[in-house]
């Protein structure tokens, strides 16, 4: 992992929200990347970062010390909150169409923007990636500074979380070519942005309705498994998913049950090795928060578990187990992966990484 000569200046636009904890949380000590800015509502705006959390920390690790005095700035204050950073995380929490026009608005001040929300997902020059699988969809991004007129300017955003746990998978195994999946998300509650003290409805509860979230865990594969044409990206035809997204009293961790169809045929043993040797960028050039495995698979009849398998390579790491064959399909097996860490703000920053090894990111 190369140093840098100097760490680049983070601002955090949603900061106060969960997903901005988590950033803040993450971003503690990283080598490369310093948090000098924080932005949100202007009920916030003017307050310590302490002051505007104010018992609303939702973090295990306490709140870090370097962030506790930083002036919570206002998040529509564009060229104010810009002029102080060399690039950006986005969580703001508002509608799509406020999210569209304010990420555009900060990349058009020539700030990259990386974000965690949905909003740019489907806009057809912004590259949704998952480092390890689609890093070459990063070169969508001069069409995209076209459009907007910027040189330094864009927005690069990560995919759902629900999808975090299969579609490694998937990728690992392209060469026997999977066409027709089936999958059952088991969705924790920190997906919502809750934990159980302030959403006890959860406890001993299943809820069998995320909003948007199943589209997402159908579609958003496709785009991640697609290429670039003629300045956008166009989304892979297969593997057709259909799947299930339930809400699981469960802090952290989305689980997947995945029933898969290959046109190639393999053996078992061949998948477990495929899972096990598959690397990306970010483990060969050595990014501050690449797991060193990519995905484990694990051998036990019961794993993954929440418990145990979560927090693997820090929650940036994905684990596969009961990989087996189907009367129905060619193969089943259950996924796990971190949905805030791998699945929300920690992909991001694995993003933000990788932009940076690749020198799209770079001081102003």
């Amino acid at each position: 992992m190369k140093q840098r000569e100097r760490k680049l200046k983070v601002g955090i636009l949603g900061g106060t929200g969960m997903v901005g904890q988590r950033f803040i949380s993450l971003l503690e000590d990283h080598p490369w990347f310093e948090v000098t800015t924080i932005a949100a509502s202007a009920r916030s705006a003017g307050k310590t970062y302490e002051e505007a959390v104010n018992g609303r920390w939702k973090m295990t690790a306490p709140m870090p010390e370097a962030v506790k005095n930083i002036r919570v700035m206002d998040v529509k204050e564009v060229e104010k909150v810009a002029s102080t950073v060399d690039f950006v995380f986005s969580a703001v929490d508002m509608s799509k169409d406020e999210i569209r026009e304010i990420e555009e608005a900060y990349a058009k001040t020539e700030t990259p923007v990386v974000s965690n929300n949905s909003a740019h997902r489907w806009t057809p020059d912004v590259p949704m990636v998952i480092p390890e699988i689609n890093i070459d969809h990063f070169a969508i991004i001069p069409y995209q500074q076209k459009r907007l007129g910027t040189t330094r300017g864009f927005i690069a955003v990560k995919p759902n979380c629900s999808i975090q746990g299969y579609v490694p998978a998937f990728a690992a195994w392209a060469e026997y070519e999977p066409y027709e999946a089936v999958v059952t998300t088991y969705q924790a509650i920190s997906g919502a942005g809750k934990t159980f003290a302030d959403w006890p409805e959860m406890v001993e509860n299943i809820i069998p309705y995320i909003g948007g979230e199943e589209e997402k865990s159908e579609q958003e594969p496709l785009r991640i498994l697609g290429h670039i044409e003629d300045g956008k990206i166009v989304k892979a035809e297969e593997p057709r998913i259909t799947c299930q997204c339930v809400r699981v009293p469960v802090l952290d961790g989305h689980t997947a049950a995945v029933f898969v169809k290959f046109r190639k045929k393999p053996t078992k043993e061949e998948l477990i090795r495929k899972l096990r040797e598959y690397r990306g960028f970010p483990q060969e050039a050595g990014l501050p928060n690449a797991p060193q495995h990519f995905i484990q698979y694990r051998d036990e009849e019961d794993r993954p578990q929440v418990r145990l398998d979560v927090d693997y390579e820090n929650g940036f790491g994905v684990t596969i187990g009961r990989l087996r064959e189907d009367t129905l399909y060619d193969f089943k097996f259950v996924g796990l992966a971190h949905n805030t860490v791998r699945g929300a703000a920690g992909g991001a920053v694995l993003c933000a990484e990788a932009l940076t090894e690749k020198g799209y990111i770079t001081s102003k």
